[in-house]
C-alpha cells in the first residue's frame, strides 16, 4: 500500500483571494514505511509575500514589501518555478496514492485550485487523510495540532522553529504511524505494490538495539531466586538448563 504524506507551505488562507503555494514537500510510505523517496520544491508564487505569512514559514523576503535581505536558511522565491513548472511532476509523484495531510481541506483546497488554473485534474477529496481529524477522534477535547501530537508521541520536532514543508512532512509521517497503532502495524505483511504475492520485505525487520535494555532485576530479588533454586536440588531444571 503506497502513502503520500504531504504538506504546503502558501501566502496565506484563501486561493481564491489570490493567495497561492510557495512550498510542497512529500513523503512516500509503503505498507507505513518511509521508502525514502520525496517530492520537495519551492514555488514562485507571482505576488507578493504577507508579513503575516512570512512570520510563520520565512520564506520568500525578496517577495516582502519592501524586499529584505536574506538571511541564512530563508529561501528566496523570485527564481523558483512557477506552479505550471511543476504541477505534472507533482500529480505524477502522488498518482492515486491516499494523500496523509494535517488539516487536508486547507491543503487540497490550494492545490486543486493551482491544478485547476493549469487545467491539470484535480485531486478528489476523498483521496486525502486528515490527520487532524484522526486526533480529534481519538483525543477528544485535546489540543491536536503537529505540534502537541509530537509532545504526546514523545517525537522530535527541535528542527521546526519555522513551518516547512518538507521537514513538516517527515514529522507528520511519524505522528501518522502513532495515530493508526505504532510503527508497521500490519508487521510488514501486506503484499508488496506490483507483486500479486504475499512476502515479507527485510525492510521492516527490527534490529538489535544499540544498548541492551537494564536489567529489572533487583539484586535481592536474584539472591532470593537463587536460594530458592538451591533448595530444590542437583536436578532442578534451573540447574540442568543453564
Amino acid at each position: 500500500m503506497r502513502e503520500i504524506v504531504l504538506d504546503t507551505e502558501t501566502t496565506g488562507f484563501d486561493p481564491e483571494s489570490g493567495d497561492r503555494i510557495v512550498e510542497i514537500g512529500a513523503v512516500e510510505l509503503l505498507n507505513h514505511m518511509p521508502t525514502g523517496e520525496t517530492f520537495h520544491v519551492y514555488i514562485n508564487p507571482e505576488r507578493s509575500m504577507p508579513a503575516e505569512a512570512f512570520g510563520v514559514h520565512g520564506i520568500g523576503p525578496d517577495l516582502l514589501e519592501p524586499p529584505q535581505q536574506p538571511e541564512p536558511g530563508q529561501v528566496i522565491l523570485r527564481d523558483k518555478p512557477v506552479f505550471a513548472k511543476v504541477g505534472q511532476q507533482f500529480l505524477d509523484f502522488v498518482r492515486d496514492s491516499k494523500m496523509v495531510i494535517h488539516n487536508a481541506s486547507f491543503d487540497m483546497k490550494f492545490l486543486n485550485a493551482e491544478l485547476r488554473w493549469m487545467g491539470l485534474p484535480t485531486l478528489p477529496n476523498d483521496q486525502a487523510l486528515d490527520t487532524l481529524a484522526m486526533a480529534r477522534r481519538k483525543f477528544p477535547g485535546s489540543p491536536a495540532t503537529l505540534d502537541a501530537l509530537c509532545r504526546r508521541f514523545g517525537i522530535d520536532n527541535s528542527n521546526r522553529t519555522l513551518h516547512g514543508a518538507l521537514l513538516d512532512s517527515e514529522i507528520l509521517a511519524d505522528v501518522y504511524l502513532e495515530l493508526i497503532g505504532g510503527r508497521q502495524p500490519d508487521f510488514g505483511l501486506a503484499s508488496v505494490e506490483g507483486n500479486s504475492e504475499t512476502q515479507i520485505s527485510d525492510d521492516w525487520r527490527p534490529t538489535a538495539r544499540p544498548n541492551p535494555l537494564p536489567s529489572r532485576l533487583t539484586a535481592a530479588e536474584k539472591e532470593a531466586h537463587d536460594a530458592f533454586v538451591e533448595k530444590m536440588g542437583d536436578e532442578a531444571l534451573w540447574k540442568v538448563l543453564n
